[in-house]
């Protein structure tokens, strides 16, 4: 947001001095038609001015252009801040995953690793992939979702498990 700020506040600068040149060019061309100037002495001074509102329009030209640029064109900074954002709330998750999994025991772990990789698992095909007893795999769901790890939903004759970390 802020390019586009600087973007705006360079543009219009350069329009400033755009039209501040061209004023100035005339009143020089003005002066030298009244003395009559290019083949006499006396006209050198209006000579090195010309030159100088070459200089400056070169200066116009590149205020305006980089502010065009940040106005338009520039979304770099934006695209790399989020990117950052995202990795970061990324790696916070996944610290907050691997805390969480050393609060649990062996069985628990199993079963949330099976939950993440496929959220919405049904329970009897988490009971295959965990390799758990019915009973065992009912007991180690009930207990994660007594810590409001997990959460169950009827789907047909079996249940569906989700994450809520």
């Amino acid at each position: 947001m802020e390019n586009k700020k600087l973007g705006i506040i360079l543009i219009i600068i350069s329009i400033v001095i755009l039209i501040l040149f061209i004023t100035y060019t005339s009143q020089i061309n003005q002066q030298a038609n009244e003395i009559g100037c290019f083949p006499k002495e006396n006209c050198k001074t209006i000579e090195r001015t010309l030159s100088l509102t070459h200089v400056s329009m070169g200066v116009f030209s590149f205020l305006f252009a980089l502010g065009f640029y940040l106005l338009f064109f520039n979304k770099t900074e934006k695209a790399i801040l989020e990117k950052l954002e995202n990795e970061k709330e990324l790696k916070v998750e996944e610290m907050k995953f691997k805390i969480l999994m050393k609060a649990l025991d062996p069985f628990e772990q199993k079963v949330i690793e099976a939950i993440r990789e496929q959220d919405g698992i049904t329970q009897n095909t988490l009971r295959l992939r965990t390799n758990m007893s019915k009973a065992k795999l009912s007991y180690v769901l009930q207990e994660l979702e007594k810590r409001n790890l997990i959460k169950r939903i009827p789907k047909g004759k079996t249940l569906e498990i989700y994450l809520k970390i």
